[in-house]
């Protein structure tokens, strides 16, 4: 595991990306690397957090906010290690399904559309989204966004287009045992245009040890 401090959680501020965490009776600004605030999934105040010194000179914080003991383990909060923890399954044989992978291009752009990850070999789009759900059965998406709504949109025309996509969910922690899609949203419209012309929706939970966070199960996905 990457070296941390602890400290306790004070509140967010209006910034989403910044927070107040108290360490040694000081209030410190923290980072928080989250596209939202986090208290649309946690009631985060008062609770431990492991912080990661920030290694960038240029940077505004000392600190970003990596995870919060829960149960057994840890919830993580930097959403971006979703991604690596992907990453690492892509270039394994755990993602054997998706077929030659030796072509792996990270945040790839393609006619301004831009995905976390392309497989070159067989054109092939992945998709990480990270959940943050203390529920056994995880809601997905939590909150509304346009942003995931849209990105859909250019997903359905590339599917079209013969590109392969693979939408991937990813429980920042091992205790979620199912993911419940919000059938009612306009999301969930987008998303089944997309399964209609060929998505792989996958769902996992992940684990925190020694060396990163690293997936753990996959999950039933209902809708």
């Amino acid at each position: 595991m990457e070296e941390y401090i602890s400290g306790t959680f004070v509140k967010e501020l209006k910034n989403r990306f910044l927070c107040l965490v108290q360490i040694d009776n000081k209030d410190e600004l923290c980072y928080v690397p989250s596209s939202c605030h986090l208290s649309n999934f946690l009631d985060l105040k008062g609770k431990e957090v492991m912080l990661i010194p920030n290694k960038s000179k240029e940077t505004r914080t000392k600190f970003s906010v990596f995870a919060v003991p829960y149960k057994k383990n840890y919830i993580v909060l930097n959403t971006s290690k979703a991604n690596e923890a992907v990453e690492e399954c892509i270039r394994s044989r755990r993602f054997s399904f998706l077929g030659k992978r030796s072509q792996i291009e990270k945040e790839y752009k393609y006619n301004g559309y831009k995905c976390d990850f392309f497989i070159r070999d067989t054109e092939t789009i992945i998709e990480v989204k990270s959940i943050i759900s203390t529920q056994e059965v995880a809601c997905f998406p939590t909150v509304y966004s346009e942003r995931g709504i849209r990105q859909l949109k250019q997903l359905c025309t590339h599917l079209q287009g013969g590109k392969n996509a693979l939408y991937c969910i990813v429980s920042l922690h091992p205790y979620v045992k199912q993911i419940e899609l919000d059938s009612e949203s306009e999301w969930f419209h987008e998303l089944q245009k997309c399964i209609g012309f060929g998505l792989k929706l996958k769902a996992y939970s992940s684990r925190l040890d020694s060396s990163g966070l690293k997936i753990d199960r996959e999950l039933e996905v209902l809708y």
